[in-house]
């Protein structure tokens, strides 16, 4: 079993959402994250053009002029079968992938056991 961690847009959540469950995988979690990246953006000439605007919220304002500020991301997590891990992360990347900074990461981990809560089930049948 693999479990698949996602950091995607916020604004690609439900493409994936979607395109997951169209591929079988309609199941996972989805959590609100804030991050960064590596890549330092320069807010300032994007902050200068929007600040001449009127009637600009503060909290955008705010938002924009912080020089180190953390994104809104979505952090999406699901389990499958080992041989299901390529399909789910070709999947994300098929729905994510824009050729822009910030487009996401996917993590992949091996999980040594799962068990279902309700029934007692475990590995493979705890996650179908």
């Amino acid at each position: 079993m693999k479990e698949i961690i996602a950091v995607i847009r916020m604004n690609k959540v439900n493409q994936t959402k979607d395109a997951l469950a169209e591929e079988g995988f309609p199941a996972f979690t989805c959590l609100k994250v804030s991050g960064r990246g590596k890549k330092k953006v320069d807010y300032q000439e994007i902050a200068e053009d929007l600040l001449k605007q009127k009637d600009i919220p503060n909290a955008v304002a705010e938002a924009v002029s912080e020089e180190r500020r953390l994104l809104a991301k979505r952090l999406i997590s699901l389990t499958v079968a080992d041989q299901d891990a390529p399909k789910v992360i070709h999947t994300i990347i098929n729905i994510n992938q824009t050729g822009n900074p910030g487009d996401g990461k996917i993590f992949v981990m091996s999980i040594g056991e799962a068990i279902r809560v309700r029934t007692g089930e475990t590995g493979e049948q705890a996650i179908v």
